[in-house]
This record gives structure tokens, C-alpha cells and sequence, in this order.
């Protein structure tokens, strides 16, 4: 059976969608003010406040708030565990695919060889 991770598991969802990947994608650049990332959406401020939620209950960004402002920063560190499960299923798929590479060839050195 496989191992779940909740953490990982909530990473993934605040990954899966669009919107907060593209807030994300702004943010790496530098912080911003919610009213900086609500620019570019076609939405309502409670929509939006609703996709930073996800990120931020996610720990992919923080937010702090200056009197009515709110500011948001991605948090880098919040990415290893995503791209440490990435580089073992790589590792993994490609040992596999290494594996099933071998046989073939195998296959077809027999073949070639005839009975």
C-alpha cells in the first residue's frame, strides 16, 4: 500500500489549480499586495482571497498585513517535499523503464539469434 502524506497531499491540491499557480508564478518574482495579484483575474476579491487561503494553509506563501494592506510572499522551502517525491518517482520510473529496455533488447538478441 502506498504511503500517504497529508502535508504532501495538501501541497498537490493548492498545485492543481491554475489560478494559484499563476499566483504563484507572479510571487516568485517578488511579494505583492493582494490588490497587485487581483489585477490580472477576472474575479471577485473573495474568490481570490479564497485561492491565497489554499497557498497559504498549504505553506507555499505567507501573508502579513500592514494596517489594510495584506502582502504575500512565496515561501521556497515549502517545495522541497514536492520535488523530493518528483525526483523519487523519476528514480524510480526510470529504473523500471531501464529494466523493461534490458528485457527487450534481450528479446530481440534471441530472436535475432533463431532457434
Amino acid at each position: 500500500m502506498a504511503k500517504h502524506d497529508p502535508a504532501l497531499d495538501a501541497l498537490f491540491q493548492a498545485l492543481a489549480d491554475p489560478t494559484r499557480r499563476a499566483l504563484l508564478e507572479r510571487l516568485v518574482r517578488g511579494p505583492a499586495t493582494v490588490g497587485e495579484l487581483a489585477g490580472p483575474f477576472a474575479m471577485a476579491l473573495p474568490s481570490l482571497m479564497g485561492h491565497l487561503k489554499k497557498l497559504e494553509t498549504a505553506g507555499l506563501i505567507e501573508s502579513r498585513k500592514d494596517g489594510r494592506v495584506r502582502t504575500c510572499a512565496v515561501v521556497p522551502a515549502a517545495f522541497v517535499p514536492v520535488q523530493t517525491w518528483l525526483d523519487d518517482q523519476r528514480a524510480l520510473w526510470e529504473g523500471r523503464l531501464d529494466r523493461l529496455d534490458a528485457y527487450v533488447a534481450t528479446l530481440m538478441e534471441e530472436r535475432a539469434d533463431g532457434p
